[in-house]
């Protein structure tokens, strides 16, 4: 399926890949369009908007939210367990940001080596301790 894409393309939806966490899917987690910590890899609105012309993302300009979460949920950035605890026993929500993968997307993900963004990962790590949330991480050294 890879074989798929033009090579633009295959570029730009790996660069994408390493703003991928995974809770039983993948999720990018896109944020905030005009910031640098996507901008400098390409990730814009027109790239996004381009990756969803050609069926791989579904863009949302209010955005989605993972719903009826309970007090705690882990979710995995290139294999590192993060735990979230929320501050309701039941009925919490987690901010996805302006895509999800579509059933194609998806698929994909799998056949690019995602690279390790330690930036981004710090960039979600605060985004989500500034919402008030619990975090902790096991932090597995996988060499």
């Amino acid at each position: 399926m890879k074989s798929d894409l033009g090579a633009d393309d295959s570029s730009l939806f790996e660069g994408l890949c390493q703003f991928m966490w995974v809770q039983g899917e993948p999720l990018p987690l896109i944020f905030d369009l005009d910031n640098e910590i996507y901008t400098q890899h390409g990730i814009t609105l027109a790239a996004l908007k381009h990756l969803e012309e050609i069926g791989l993302v579904t863009f949302a300009a209010h955005g989605f939210v993972k719903k009826k979460l309970g007090k705690h949920t882990r979710l995995f950035y290139c294999g590192r367990p993060t735990k979230i605890g929320f501050p309701n026993d039941e009925n919490n929500q987690l901010d996805l940001g302006f895509i999800c993968l579509t059933e194609q997307g998806k698929a994909l993900v799998n056949t690019f080596n995602v690279a390790h963004n330690q930036a981004f990962y710090e960039y979600v790590i605060s985004r989500w301790f500034q919402q008030g949330f619990v975090l902790s991480s096991i932090q597995v050294d996988q060499r």
